[in-house]
């Protein structure tokens, strides 16, 4: 499959990289319903670690099935496919090569104590990502935690092995912890400084959340205020975090977060696309609708992202 020439270019701005990691993003990138656009959806299912099975499959039991994900996202054509090692594992062999998949490598869990600090654990490796035939590893940052610096050092190792070996790196960063307020963690100020730490990191695509515009750091505020940085719309804010992801020389997708209305889904692929961004990564406004009405929102997502709604 020749690539377009608007994912060639999305290539040609990743420099440093073998042509081992242009190839998995580029298979992301060609791949489903959106393949060639430049723009992408991805199906995330990390949340049974990070939230419990019921809190995340209940609403749908078909979704605990892992088969369930990979036929999810295969069917309403998507970019690509993300969850941790089992989940990827209790599939790979059935759904092997039609789907790209992104092997997520550390989890954290909502059993741990408040006084743990946030930080997730290290569940697999890149060798599984190989094993596995994963385009991509997984990583989630979180900026703010006494943690942090340890998640930084994590990710840069896996990183450079990942690349060493042709697989390119997704970093979810998603500010969170002692020095971040819970109005801070969708900070526009804060968003766009988690954006900048993946793309310093070498993530080769970048998940975020989107952001209100609440400034969160004062000597940010200052800045903001005297430069007159629009931030008054979501599709202001999602071009203020594109420019933050070296002038959008880096893929980024926004996550959906927890499951809502379809409109408010709908507004933001909107403001997500007006603003330059990459996509969406949407796990729980998906899975946790009947597969019906998951593909239908999900085949309206494509076409917002065509300008088609």
């Amino acid at each position: 499959m020749r690539a377009t020439r608007i994912v060639q270019k999305i290539l040609a701005q990743y420099e440093g990289d073998t042509p081992g990691v242009k190839a998995n993003l580029c298979r992301m990138l060609m791949h489903g319903k959106l393949g060639g656009t430049g723009k992408m959806i991805i199906l995330p299912v990390d949340q049974g670690f990070e939230h419990g099975p019921a809190r995340t499959f209940a609403a749908n039991p078909a979704a605990y099935d892992p088969h369930y994900h990979y036929q999810l996202a295969i069917d309403a054509g998507l970019n690509a496919y993300a969850a941790p090692l089992g989940m990827i594992e209790a599939g790979a062999d059935t759904y092997a090569g039609q789907i790209p998949t992104i092997l997520k490598v550390n989890s954290a869990n909502s059993l741990m104590s408040g006084t743990a600090g946030k930080n997730q654990a290290v569940t697999a490796s890149v060798d599984d990502a190989l094993r596995l035939g994963c385009s991509a590893i997984g990583f989630t940052i979180y900026p703010g935690s006494d943690c942090a610096l340890d998640m930084f050092e994590e990710i840069s190792a896996m990183r450079e092995e990942a690349a060493a070996k042709g697989v390119a790196t997704v970093i979810w960063s998603y500010p969170r912890g002692e020095a971040v307020t819970k109005d801070g963690e969708t900070a526009i100020d804060v968003a766009a400084y988690a954006a900048q730490i993946a793309a310093l990191l070498g993530a080769h695509i970048i998940k975020i959340k989107l952001s209100t515009d609440h400034l969160m750091l004062p000597e940010a505020k200052k800045v903001y205020e005297e430069q007159r940085i629009d931030i008054a719309t979501q599709t202001a804010r999602v071009k203020h975090c594109m420019e933050a992801s070296f002038n959008g020389r880096r893929i980024v997708v926004f996550s959906g977060g927890a499951k809502k209305g379809a409109d408010s889904v709908y507004d933001d692929a909107r403001a997500i696309r007006d603003g330059g961004g990459n996509g969406s990564i949407i796990g729980r406004n998906s899975f946790q609708r009947d597969r019906e009405d998951a593909l239908a929102m999900l085949s309206k997502l494509v076409d917002i992202y065509k300008g088609k709604a």
